[in-house]
């Protein structure tokens, strides 16, 4: 069995944040989800992510998905990889891989292809390294011709250690019955009085067991965040990445300012991205459509040829052909069909909008059933909620909704149905019907002149 054992207890006091820090986001997704996805894709599912400061938020972030233990004091990587003994013990005869909870661009390809290496091999351990041009502050990696020798951290390495450009990335795969031998002999003579996991390499290669490294050609492995400035530069890099994997599909940007694609976004080919907009996890967008600028989009289903233009669209569907925006707020639940028009300052919740509607300006459809081609005048209000409970209206085919009517849930109008302008509608309306409600007006001459005559007199002089 293949056990994953996921660091996750840091505190990282340069974030000056009260959360621990695999739980700061890089596109919207925290660092450790990152590298829980990355074990998932290569089959590494049975998890262990060891916890410690704030660890609660972990248990909550995870919701039970993956088993967690405590590292109550912080004394090192190799100290927190022995509170998994337990977990570990369940099979000793399997691997294990140990990997950094706040280090999101582990791949999936580099942990296959190290398992692979590590059991041809048959190595105890094996560190997935990378060669980089500037090593400062990193564990460099000592060779031999039989594998590797060992390990050496940064402060305590030689000036010509120090030359050596292949680095540890903080990443392992152990047989685990070797690994849960090698954590009980650790110690903590060093500088920094800690246990370090990298000291297995040595104390397996004195039992006489094999140790070697795989080198892998993705470098950016080895990036994590000490600080939010590191925190930025890998968002920087990861969006970077995303919207050069969409170039590649033919999706148009012509500037990339403020643009923020989450990973688990599909464009069409020939659809634009403008400025602004960011496209969040679980959104899918078709061919031909022009997006932004200024959008946020979050796990909508937008289909061909869609316009939208300074939106908000929440876990909504949106048909081929429609024009949205500016300042438009589609609400989760909705359904937008082909060939709508929706204006601005409009908001749309919880509603099916009908095959060529348009809903130009200062409009709010709750929870309401829209036929084909109605029209909403300014200022309509589909009134929803009562107080206590939320009901819906339902609105026929070609209506026309007057200026500042009002649809009082419950209600249906049937088809071609008119309302007056400045109607508040409490009753269904038959189809081919007229609603108009408005009360006898009155006019009451001179009342300005009354009330205002000493300002009119003024303004007259003037």
């Amino acid at each position: 069995m293949d056990f994953g054992v996921i660091l996750a207890g840091g505190k990282g006091k340069r974030m000056k944040a009260n959360r621990p820090k695999p739980l700061f986001e890089v596109l919207g997704r925290p660092m450790l989800e990152w590298v829980i996805r990355a074990c998932e894709q290569a089959e590494v599912k049975d998890l262990c992510i060891i916890k410690g400061f704030c660890g609660e938020q972990i248990d909550a972030y995870l919701n039970g998905r993956y088993t967690t233990v405590l590292q109550a004091e912080q004394k090192g990587t190799g100290h927190a990889v022995q509170q998994a003994e337990a977990f570990l013990s369940a099979d000793t005869n399997g691997h294990t891989l140990v990997l950094c909870g706040d280090a999101p661009f582990m791949d999936a390809e580099t942990i296959r292809l190290a398992r692979e290496q590590h059991i041809a091999d048959g190595n105890a351990v094996t560190v997935i390294t990378a060669s980089i041009a500037n090593p400062t502050g990193y564990g460099r990696i000592l060779r031999t011709e039989a594998g590797i020798a060992g390990i050496v951290e940064e402060k305590d390495a030689t000036a010509e250690q120090k030359a050596i450009c292949e680095i540890n990335s903080g990443a392992y795969w152990f047989k685990t019955g070797a690994l849960l031998e090698a954590l009980k002999a650790l110690g903590c003579e060093n500088a920094a009085g800690e246990y370090y996991l990298t000291d297995t390499v040595a104390i397996l290669l004195g039992k006489g067991e094999k140790a070697g490294a795989y080198c892998t050609e993705n470098t950016d492995v080895i990036l994590g965040a000490n600080s939010q400035r590191d925190l930025l530069e890998l968002n920087t890099l990861a969006r970077m990445r995303e919207i050069d994997k969409h170039l590649d599909n033919g999706v148009v940007f012509t500037c990339t300012d403020g643009i923020t694609i989450e990973p688990d976004v599909q464009i069409g080919a020939g659809t634009e991205i403008l400025p602004g907009t960011i496209l969040r996890d679980g959104t899918v967008i078709g061919e031909g459509c022009t997006i932004g600028p200024n959008c946020l989009i979050e796990k909508c289903n937008i289909e061909d040829g869609v316009r939208l233009n300074y939106v908000q669209a929440y876990q909504s569907t949106i048909e081929k052909n429609v024009k949205i925006g500016p300042f438009v707020h589609i609400r989760p639940n909705s359904h937008i069909k082909q060939g709508v028009k929706i204006g601005d300052f409009v908001e749309i919740k919880n509603s099916t909008i009908g095959e060529g509607t348009a809903v130009a300006h200062l409009t709010y459809v709750g929870d309401s059933d829209v036929g084909k081609k109605v029209n909403f005048g300014c200022g309509t209000v589909t009134v929803n909620y009562d107080g206590i409970i939320k009901s819906r209206c339902v609105i026929g085919d070609n209506c026309f909704i007057g200026c500042n009517t009002n649809l009082v849930a419950p209600v249906k109008l049937g088809k071609y149905v008119y309302t007056a302008a400045g109607t508040t509608v409490t009753k269904d309306v038959p189809d081919y019907s007229l609603a108009i409600d408005r009360g006898a007006m009155t006019v009451k001459e001179g009342y300005s002149l009354r009330k205002f005559s000493s300002k009119i007199e003024y303004k007259d002089k003037k």
